[in-house]
């Protein structure tokens, strides 16, 4: 088949599950990944031969709803390629608005401390574009931080990964400029409204709270925020779209200071600035 007839394949197979927009990202994805092309190789050579060798087992997985870093094993970060495995969130694309307003303040060999990392991403992406940084990054998960080893190692990043609970103590890591956390904040009550890609297949446990106490884990991160956070030191949050003004009063409560909530992109409520 042309590469125009592998896309075509792909999108005709996902087309139940996603608009005809993301599909075709979808299926242009895996053909860039599967060849070896960039997007602008992928349109001068549509009508070229290709064959990937997997393309069957491929297709069956991203009809099933699998999502396609799965399938392929990687998921693209702040210009970084991640290796990603069911177990592990995937990165999202509004995290990387987190990571850049971080680095944009961040100061020259600033010491940084990633809760909850996952596959790293955060964590990494850091290391990469804050000079001299030094970063800490803890999960709970053995798969995560094994996941997160693969990509520190990957790109070659000064991040020192240690096991930790987020709703526990962790002061025992010592003093931080920067504390940043992407932690579990969907509401249980909103499973029914989600994706099947997300629900079947993503870590729940990295995604979803308790309706009962959404804020858990900012308000643990955040008690560990005030005993290792050093003075005038940040603390940065991604948070659910409704939990805005719920999170700043609960910080300005613990004594954090120039409290702010910023939108992304898309006009959602989507992350929290406040200093120690």
């Amino acid at each position: 088949m042309t590469i125009r007839e592998t896309i075509q394949k792909i999108e005709r197979a996902i087309s139940v599950l996603y608009d005809s927009r993301e599909a075709t990202a979808i299926a242009r994805s895996v053909v860039c990944t599967r060849c070896g092309f960039n997007f602008s190789q992928l349109v001068v050579h549509y009508d070229d031969e290709v064959q990937i060798a997997d393309l069957e087992s491929i297709v069956a997985e991203l009809a099933a709803a699998k999502p396609v870093q799965y399938v392929l094993g990687n998921a693209l970060f702040c210009d970084l390629e991640f290796y990603v495995r069911e177990g592990v969130l995937i990165p999202r694309p509004e995290t990387e608005e987190l990571v850049e307003w971080i680095a944009s303040g961040a100061k020259r060999g600033a010491r940084i401390l990633d809760v909850g990392t996952g596959s790293g991403a955060i964590a990494v992406a850091l290391a990469k574009k804050v000079e001299g940084a030094e970063v800490v990054a803890v999960d709970i998960s053995d798969e995560a931080l094994w996941v997160a080893a693969e990509n520190v190692a990957r790109h070659s990043a000064n991040v020192t990964l240690v096991k930790a609970d987020a709703l526990g103590d962790m002061s025992q890591l010592g003093e931080f400029d920067i504390v940043v956390s992407n932690p579990p904040y969907i509401p249980q009550s909103d499973i029914s409204a989600m994706h099947r890609n997300v629900v079947e297949y993503e870590p729940h446990t990295a995604l979803f709270v308790a309706d009962s106490d959404p804020l858990c884990f900012y308000r643990s991160i955040a008690q560990n925020g005030v005993k290792m956070l050093r003075e005038g030191g940040s603390l940065y949050f991604e948070i659910y779209e409704h939990y805005g003004a719920q999170v700043v009063k609960m910080l300005e409560e613990m004594g954090y200071r120039e409290c702010e909530v910023v939108k992304d992109v898309f006009g959602k409520e989507r992350m929290v600035w406040s200093r120690r």
